[in-house]
């Protein structure tokens, strides 16, 4: 009788010390898993992003969501005042998590180049540095593409042109915006002769300028380099886009 009271006893005390321990799991788990539900914030790309597009440039191209800890991988961005001077290394499309492993140094691609977008392609051009900033273009600069010609005679006035060339000897016309500098490749600039520390030092001969650009926008940047010149205005993310007429000496005033 007093074995099996206290076989009884073990017997309880066994089942009350394993419900404790399943409950203590139990809680741990749920635990667990309510810190993976933790809710953080990251950015989620909201629109098409070709590759080499500057950090900057994606403000207005990611949100800021709140995700679950758990789906968020390691490296996903929260904000980008960080991410300054760095292009995207791929393409990023709708929905995707902004991580940091997608933004580089331009110079950690290729050295001085950044990735050609998706159906675009490259040609380059020699330019004097007049014509490009004084040589302080980079790669994964966005510029504006300018031409301008000079004829020994006027434009016939049967000519297949807008009518305020007709006439005249010398025009300028604006070709495209938003013309992305994949690669520029110069020579070192001169030293700096008695000038400040805040000066530029004076650029030494022409650069080779790459661009990234559809076949029938190269073909028209080709004519304009072949038959007259090309100049290269830096665009910034504030900058006001027109669509100016072509000037003339007739219009320049």
């Amino acid at each position: 009788m007093k074995s099996r009271l206290l076989g009884g006893i073990a017997a309880l005390l066994l089942a009350i010390t394993g419900t404790v321990l399943l409950v203590v799991y139990v809680q741990g788990a749920d635990n667990r898993a309510l810190q993976g539900l933790d809710p953080v914030n990251v950015l989620v790309v909201k629109e098409s992003v070709p590759a080499g597009t500057k950090a900057e440039d994606l403000n207005g191209k990611v949100q800021l969501e709140s995700m679950p800890q758990s789906a968020v991988p390691e490296g996903a961005l929260d904000k980008l005042s960080e991410q300054g001077g760095k292009v995207t290394s791929v393409a990023l499309e709708p929905g995707e998590q902004l991580l940091s492993a997608r933004l580089v140094d331009p110079r950690d691609l290729r050295p001085g180049t950044v990735p050609v977008p998706e159906g675009l392609e490259e040609v380059t051009f020699l330019l004097a540095p007049d014509r490009i900033l004084g040589g302080r273009l980079e790669a994964g600069d966005k510029v504006t593409v300018f031409s301008s010609f000079k004829a020994e005679d006027a434009m016939p006035d049967n000519a297949n042109v807008p009518a305020e060339v007709k006439g005249w000897k010398q025009s300028t016309g604006l070709l495209f915006h938003d013309v992305l500098v994949t690669a520029v490749q110069k020579a070192e600039p001169d030293a700096k002769s008695g000038s400040s520390d805040n000066a530029v030092a004076m650029p030494n001969g022409s650069a080779y300028v790459t661009v990234a650009r559809s076949d029938a926008d190269a073909s028209k940047m080709i004519y304009g380099a072949e038959f007259g010149t090309l100049w290269l205005s830096k665009q910034t993310a504030s900058t006001a886009k027109s669509n100016p007429p072509i000037t003339t000496f007739g219009g320049l005033y």
